[in-house]
């Protein structure tokens, strides 16, 4: 993924989401209801071919239900990370 691309910064939270989110054991599903999203929002978001575009609020909301800093959905990603997605 070109990091100057616009949909990078959806690609970075989608990595840090779903890896966050596996690492509470939660489904995308679980994960879903919890936020008050549908299933296939979240499905989206961690999509690796289709960027969904969200608010602010959702990442707050997201950072809320996983019980983590915000900061933590924008960590850079290692290379390896990168080259397998």
């Amino acid at each position: 993924m070109d990091k100057s691309s616009e949909n990078y910064i959806y690609y970075l939270v989608a990595r840090n989401l779903r890896r966050l989110r596996k690492s509470k054991h939660m489904t995308q599903s679980e994960f879903a209801e919890k936020c008050n999203y549908s299933p296939g929002f979240i499905m989206n978001i961690e999509s690796e071919k289709y960027y969904q575009t969200f608010s602010l609020g959702t990442l707050w909301t997201f950072a809320k239900v996983l019980d983590v800093d915000i900061r933590e959905l924008f960590e850079p990603l290692d290379d390896e990370v990168q080259k397998r997605n």
